[in-house]
């Protein structure tokens, strides 16, 4: 009785905090780079010691920059926000052109260009999300995790995640941090995702085991199965699509605002 209890105050008082939140209505740019081999740590310092100055003289505001525990594939992954797409394309367009942005990245590359190739993609904070700012988690580990839905089922995945999934994350040691949709605009975007059935999100764990255990408790959560079969019998079925669910694991680099 004084887990339920405490399990529906818990509810309560979360609900309250997110109502009380005002929507975070600013864009989202997540931009994934492969560095070409041996390149990674000149990427790296070039971000660090240029970059980031440059965008944030343009308008742009850094989130996290991260690189995969398991980087197989050689990648950056970071995120940016912007007041609207108009700002996004002004920021980028005079960062393009800034003379120190152009010297620096002649400078980096005397060796050799640092990246292969370069995905993208726009996003918007969903209405249950936590503002997106640099803070310090304090943790060991981020998760990135990307949901795609099945056509037209990505509302009722929102909805579970907004009256349940959350909630019950933070009760067995996950915390919340960002949480996203693609922008309905996906316009010069080089993204594998497509708008209207993708879900984007940021969790922290102590350790890649502790994301583990909390998981595998979360999953015999009878609140979470029961939420889960609820969603699913309105909906008609599954609301991702086979293997829809991803995950990785992250950590940040140096110089990333979030840590």
């Amino acid at each position: 009785m004084k887990s339920l209890l405490a399990l529906l105050t818990f509810g309560l008082l979360a609900v309250t905090a997110v109502a009380a939140d005002k929507p975070d209505t600013r864009l989202f740019e997540m931009r994934v780079y492969y560095a070409k081999p041996g390149k990674l740590d000149a990427l790296n310092a070039r971000f660090r010691d240029h970059t980031l100055k440059l965008f944030a003289k343009h308008g742009m505001t850094s989130l996290g920059y991260f690189v995969p525990v398991d980087n197989k594939e050689n990648k950056l992954v970071y995120f940016l926000a912007f007041p609207d797409r108009a700002a996004h394309d002004a920021s980028w367009k005079a960062f393009g052109a800034d003379p120190d942005w152009k010297a620096a990245a002649k400078a980096s590359e005397k060796d050799g260009k640092l990246i292969d190739h370069i995905e993208n993609a726009f996003l918007t904070a969903t209405e249950y999300s936590a503002l997106a700012q640099a803070k310090n988690y304090g943790v060991g580990v981020f998760e990135l995790r990307t949901y795609t839905t099945e056509a037209g089922r990505l509302p009722d995945l929102n909805a579970r995640f907004r009256d349940h999934t959350l909630k019950l994350f933070e009760i067995h040691g996950m915390t919340n941090v960002s949480y996203w949709n693609l922008a309905d605009d996906q316009t010069k975007a080089k993204s594998p995702y497509v708008a209207g059935n993708t879900l984007i999100y940021l969790l922290t764990h102590k350790s890649i085991d502790a994301a583990k255990a909390s998981f595998d408790a979360f999953r015999a959560d009878p609140v979470w199965v029961a939420s889960r079969a609820a969603s699913e019998k309105k909906a008609g079925g599954s609301l991702t699509v086979k293997d829809g669910v991803k995950s990785e694991f992250l950590v940040p680099t140096d110089y990333s605002p979030v840590k």
